[in-house]
């Protein structure tokens, strides 16, 4: 499987069944991501920054919400979480997804703004690979997202929405969740990550993906 970073929120998943694009973020936000093609979108929260569909090409279907669905020989499940620590009462829902393809399993938290639950965590189950929040705002801060990170247990972990040069919020940095992290990434500044389940880790480590295009 092909994982980039395309800024943001946003993933392209590239495997041999179908290409998912998970949370496309506008302009606004401060990144690019051009005019990429997918057979699926999800979408965690239709927030903008996190639902733009229309700048995805082709006709991708596209997946809001919780739910078992299979799609282009893809597995995808979404489970119901929260955009903030008060069960949605501030920000609304949120869905966390779980791609299953190439025998990975691939969790994207999307804008988790509360620690999992016990039942939300045994709802993720063993997941292989984690695209997590981790520079605060509206959702999970650094040390919220090292927490997350435990109670998963992924094999590899991927951050997002934090701070760059282009970013147009304010968010905060990456170097605070690798401080809470305890270690540096194995792997930094990729363009792209290419992963299968026999390369994975035999314990968490970090990946940093470069969001430049």
């Amino acid at each position: 499987m092909e994982i980039v970073w395309l800024g943001h929120s946003c993933f392209r998943l590239r495997a041999r069944e179908a290409a998912v694009l998970m949370d496309p973020c506008p302009k606004g936000t401060g990144y690019n991501m051009g005019r990429p093609t997918a057979d699926i979108v999800t979408v965690s929260h239709d927030h903008e920054g996190h639902n733009a569909v229309e700048g995805v090409a082709g006709s991708p279907r596209v997946v809001r919400g919780p739910g078992e669905y299979e799609m282009a020989g893809v597995l995808i499940t979404g489970i119901r979480t929260y955009h903030d620590n008060q069960q949605g009462a501030r920000r609304g829902t949120n869905t966390a997804f779980i791609i299953e393809a190439e025998n990975l399993r691939v969790c994207h938290l999307g804008d988790l703004g509360h620690l999992p639950t016990p039942e939300q965590v045994e709802a993720v189950g063993g997941i292989d690979i984690l695209l997590v929040p981790v520079g605060g705002g509206n959702t999970l801060d650094a040390a919220a997202a090292a927490e997350t990170v435990s109670l998963l247990e992924p094999k590899l972990v991927i951050p997002m929405h934090y701070a760059t040069p282009v970013t147009s919020r304010t968010l905060d940095p990456l170097d605070r969740f690798l401080k809470e992290m305890g270690a540096s990434p194995t792997l930094t500044s990729l363009p792209r990550l290419s992963v299968s389940h026999s390369s994975l880790p035999h314990e968490t480590q970090v990946a940093v993906l470069d969001y430049k295009r």
